[in-house]
């Protein structure tokens, strides 16, 4: 089982193929979340993941790594609905710097030539 579980196990795919010479693989931006009592997922494979990402990876190859930790909540990441407003502000607002803005200006370049 495990020689099937690694082919798609982002950790160790990270070390195995994206990281390995010869390879052209940039990290795309990312935002990891946890949550310090959940329960379920332990938050020590996100806390590995980007520090693997941090440390090994050379910055070029992953300029944008963000980590945020609820420590509080459990498996859904927010113990109450404060709590989940603030980390969907936080994906949300991740989403749209990365991903929303661009898309805005490709929209308005469209636009533009129509």
């Amino acid at each position: 089982e495990w020689a099937f579980i690694r082919t798609f196990s982002p950790y160790h795919r990270l070390q195995d193929e994206c990281i390995r010479d010869g390879s052209n693989w940039i990290c795309p931006k990312v935002l990891f979340t946890t949550s310090t009592k959940d329960d379920r997922v332990h938050p020590g494979h996100a806390r590995k993941m980007v520090r693997k990402l941090n440390d090994e990876v050379p910055v070029e190859l992953a300029p944008s790594v963000l980590y945020w930790e609820n420590v509080e909540g459990g498996h859904g990441g927010a113990a109450d609905n404060k709590q989940r407003a603030y980390m969907w502000s936080l994906t949300y607002a991740f989403l749209w710097q990365t991903i929303g803005a661009a898309a805005e200006d490709n929209v308005s370049r469209l636009e533009s030539k129509l």
